[in-house]
């Protein structure tokens, strides 16, 4: 059985939702943030990444939420919820399984622009990433506009990987999604799905820590 290793209010929630989403069984192991929102230091332990998630099947050890789902997918779920070379969505498929990155790199940079020093410099690298920001967010509005899910017409991993974005981070400083009409409507239609209410009650941002198995 595959252990979830969740830190509280972080990406390993979309793990969670990810094996309610294929009725997978698995059991999860909670793991509270420091006051200062930091991971503890058994959490760090887990993989040399230390970061979340990270995952155990049998001996390995597993980190990276990209990696992950595909590894879940493939290997115990025959593939469902991926698209594959074949499909002529594969394209899409692929931007928006890495989109989460993009997203990363500009909230980080963000982050050491806001404790790091001021000047014309900073403001122009300030200015760049806020602009690139903004092209990333109109973009999933279009797309969102076009389609119901991400990667075209079927819920896929890439909406796994992308709706953290949207809500969870936002708690951490992420860009709000208010003024974007399809993303907000995208949100409220994975918000229905019963296997994110579920998730979400388990391991979500206002979840109580507990460690427990779930069996779809």
């Amino acid at each position: 059985m595959i252990v979830i290793h969740h830190l509280g209010i972080s990406q390993s929630e979309r793990i969670v939702w990810l094996m309610e989403e294929l009725q997978l069984p698995y059991r999860l192991k909670w793991y509270q943030r420091k006051e200062n929102r930091l991971a503890p230091d058994e959490y760090l332990a887990l993989h040399p990444a230390a970061t979340a998630p990270v995952i155990e099947d049998g001996d390995l050890v597993l980190a990276e939420s990209g990696a992950i789902v595909e590894y879940i997918c493939h290997r115990h779920a025959g593939g469902r919820l991926t698209v594959g070379p074949q499909q002529p969505n594969y394209a899409e498929y692929l931007y928006w399984m890495h989109f989460n990155n993009n997203l990363l790199g500009l909230f980080f940079a963000k982050a050491a622009l806001r404790t790091g020093t001021r000047g014309p410099e900073a403001e122009t690298i300030g200015t760049l990433i806020g602009s690139r920001e903004e092209r990333y967010f109109k973009l999933l509005d279009k797309t969102l506009g076009a389609s119901s899910y991400l990667a075209g017409a079927e819920f896929t991993c890439a909406d796994v990987m992308v709706m953290f974005q949207l809500t969870t981070a936002t708690l951490f400083g992420g860009r709000g999604i208010d003024d974007l009409p399809n993303v907000v409507s995208y949100v409220r239609r994975i918000e229905s799905r019963p296997a994110y209410i579920k998730a979400m009650a388990i391991a979500g941002p206002g979840a109580v820590p507990q460690n427990q198995t779930g069996v779809s």
